[in-house]
């Protein structure tokens, strides 16, 4: 990988030391897949008999090397998104239970004279501060994380700012809709009735 130091390696003559599978490594200047007829034409010129498989750059191979750090990615990017959907159905489903709880506090702040856009203001507000507080020691804990994970990343970065602004501004605006909708309807109810109710 690319972070631990290369081995020491030395080219080995086949009559000294014979293996089976070996293979043949040529620098080119370009493209390499323009240099494989020629040199498939050269290897069967001096032995028909030898097959020519598995044909591939070295950069192809040593990306196929990690190809565990492909997988836990894949699997890493599922946990992370059924994560992502589960924390914003349970962003959700708590502030809009806490803004209907507030139904009578609501229709009483509407009968003392209250108007619903500032009542909305208030409550949407409250709901879009508690995220924040939220999103912010989640953005600190996972900076935390990511440089403890940091070792056993490839090619991304532990704290990667478009996914953290990304996910923070999906988490802010659920919060903002689970706040808004209840708050929305409880403002639509007739002051009196809330006033009954109480």
């Amino acid at each position: 990988d690319d972070k631990t130091p290369n081995d020491a390696a030395a080219f080995l003559p086949y009559l000294w030391v014979p293996t089976r599978n070996n293979g043949i490594t040529i620098r080119v200047a370009g493209d390499p897949a323009q240099i494989t007829p020629a040199a498939r034409g050269a290897i069967h010129a001096s032995d028909r008999g030898l097959p020519i498989f598995e044909v591939a750059t070295s950069d192809k191979l040593r990306r196929d090397s990690f190809w565990e750090f492909g997988l836990f990615g894949s699997m890493f990017t599922i946990f992370g998104a059924v994560a992502l959907v589960l924390a914003l159905v349970g962003v959700y489903g708590v502030i809009s239970y806490g803004v209907s709880q507030r139904t009578h506090e609501i229709g009483v702040r509407m009968a003392l004279g209250a108007r619903s856009e500032d009542v909305l203001r208030m409550i949407v507000g409250q709901g879009a501060r508690l995220a924040g507080i939220g999103i912010a020691v989640g953005l600190l804990a996972a900076f935390g994380a990511g440089r403890a994970i940091a070792s056993i990343l490839f090619g991304t970065s532990p704290a990667d700012p478009v996914s953290f602004i990304v996910i923070a501004l999906l988490l802010i605006g659920t919060a903002v809709l689970a706040s808004w909708i209840p708050a929305r309807r409880a403002a639509a109810v007739d002051p009196m009735v809330a006033l009954r109710d109480q």
